[in-house]
């Protein structure tokens, strides 16, 4: 069991590079259907300008090409996440993989006589990929291929030969296992999908036929699952697969419904963004219901302790409500309070119920400058974005009243109620000497996770340093909160050491000393 634990978070961790960029992606679609889009050239006449107009579309279609590449994304993404040594060579060996697999799928079709015509592709499950004609298979192909890729480069990119065969050694000899074997997937594969692509849409047709509870399952699942890291394997296949919708959109059809918005975003014949964006609908407590839920803390806080408890709760608070990281704030309450984060993640559920039942169309997947830049530019009739404030401020409302409640009935200690012997926290002088030196700072950590020969892999997602150790009873957690760390989670061999924004910094720190 642990190590079905561990190998599931392993792979989370690998997904969260490719997810970082495809925001990206999206925000400059949205910087260029600001540029190109006519509504906005009403209320400033500059914006109906053909060069600006041009300037707008070319912006916007330019970034939608990634989204009819994202299976090589996540295929050369997800090695460089698991990739315990040379990332580079792992992203190399995953793109090798994905082009020999998609040809093989391609002449396997061929002999067989199962190519359809152009036609009649997207009847028949087929679709062009990097010019070449293959099931539809989507992200799942990047999937598929990326991590098998990262898998065998971990298990054999150390394997080392003398004289002459001294070339073939380290990722020269992945390539060599790897290549026949994404030949037998593509062959594999062209046999195998249809049946899995099958239960695939039978599986959509039951989340959609359960309606809105299964939109508040989905948004449970995604919250409570936060702490283990293995909320990613939730969203991400509704994002990006078509168990999240799967549309035309100006001739072209995409999956997943992220994918789905992003192209309806920058195609000027879409008259209204598709219901397929309740999957995406996370921002609604980010924006909404945690900064209500921070100010139920303050409130709820010692008089004595009120200006700690702020200095605390406000930049976590911002934080979510601006950007829509998460960690800071839900960590302030999931250690001393866990039955809070538990009603966290029902209420999150519940928000994304309401945008269900509600009929909102809306696309707030973070904080307020996504919100605003994704919905403003596209108009009430495309993106009902009032509609999603509206559902906002009911979960806002309802955030504060049952965590005012709870945390008064239960006494819980959240920032601000600590013991009279207990200080809201305070930086160390270790700490404080940290700031400023990061040998200090990185050895500290080296220190906290149980020295470099407790150390395999260190890697890190948007709030935490993701860390493999080999025995985890040897982590120092008062060491490492010493270093600024929120808080420490350990399933398995996996440790997740809660930094926040700034966790980039903690491990460019730490990987010199390994």
């Amino acid at each position: 069991m642990r190590r079905a634990v561990n190998a599931l978070q392993n792979f989370g961790k690998s997904l969260y590079g490719p997810v970082l960029i495809l925001p990206i992606v999206g925000l400059f679609i949205a910087f260029g259907n600001i540029l190109g889009n006519g509504n906005l050239a009403e209320y400033l006449p500059f914006l109906g300008h053909p060069a600006v107009q041009n300037t707008g579309q070319f912006i916007a279609k330019s970034a939608v090409s990634v989204l009819a590449n994202l299976a090589m994304v996540f295929a050369v993404g997800i090695p460089i996440g698991l990739a315990s040594r040379d990332k580079g060579y792992a992203a190399l060996i995953g793109l090798v993989t994905f082009i020999v697999f998609i040809n093989a799928m391609n002449v396997t079709l061929q002999l067989q006589g199962d190519i359809a015509p152009a036609d009649q592709m997207h009847a028949a499950g087929q679709s062009m990929v990097l010019g070449v004609q293959v099931l539809e298979m989507g992200v799942f192909a990047g999937i598929l291929t990326g991590a098998l890729s990262g898998y065998i480069y971990n298990r054999y990119s150390g394997v080392q030969f003398s004289g002459a065969m001294a070339i073939y050694s380290g990722h020269c000899f992945v390539a060599i296992i790897m290549l026949p074997v994404s030949m037998v997937l593509g062959v594999v594969m062209s046999e195998l999908w249809p049946f899995a692509q099958q239960g695939i849409s039978a599986m959509a047709v039951g989340i959609k036929g359960a309606g809105a509870f299964g939109v508040a399952i989905y948004g449970f699942l995604e919250r409570i699952l936060v702490p283990t890291g293995l909320h990613h394997l939730v969203y991400t296949p509704f994002l990006y697969t078509e168990l999240g919708g799967t549309q035309e959109v100006c001739g072209s059809v995409y999956q997943g419904a992220r994918n789905i918005y992003f192209a309806e975003m920058a195609c000027p014949g879409v008259q209204q963004l598709s219901a397929t964006t309740v999957w995406d609908a996370r921002g609604i407590s980010k924006m909404f219901g945690l900064p209500a839920a921070a100010l139920a803390m303050y409130m709820m806080a010692k008089p004595e302790r009120k200006a700690a408890a702020k200095a605390i709760l406000i930049p976590a608070a911002l934080t979510s409500m601006l950007v829509g990281v998460t960690e800071p704030i839900e960590f302030s309450f999931l250690f001393v309070a866990p039955l809070l984060f538990v009603v966290h993640a029902v209420l999150t559920g519940i928000g994304m119920m309401l945008f269900y039942l509600l009929g909102v169309h809306a696309i707030g997947a973070n904080g307020f400058i996504d919100f605003i830049l994704y919905n403003l530019p596209l108009g009430t009739t495309k993106s009902n974005w009032p509609m999603y404030i509206l559902v906002g401020l009911i979960m806002a409302a309802l955030y504060f009243v049952v965590f005012r409640f709870l945390i008064g009935y239960f006494n819980m200690k959240t920032p601000g109620r600590e013991e009279d012997d207990e200080e809201t926290r305070l930086y160390s002088k270790q700490e404080y000497q940290a700031k400023g030196d990061n040998n200090g700072l990185g050895a500290a950590i080296v220190a906290g996770l149980g020295g470099r020969d407790n150390i395999d892999v260190v890697d890190n997602c948007y709030t935490r340093l993701r860390v493999t150790v080999r025995d985890v009873g040897a982590i120092d957690e008062p060491r490492l909160k010493a270093t600024g760390a929120k808080g420490v989670i350990k399933q398995g061999n996996n440790v997740q050491v809660v930094y926040g924004l700034h966790v980039k910094k903690m491990r460019e720190a730490v990987e010199p000393l390994l």
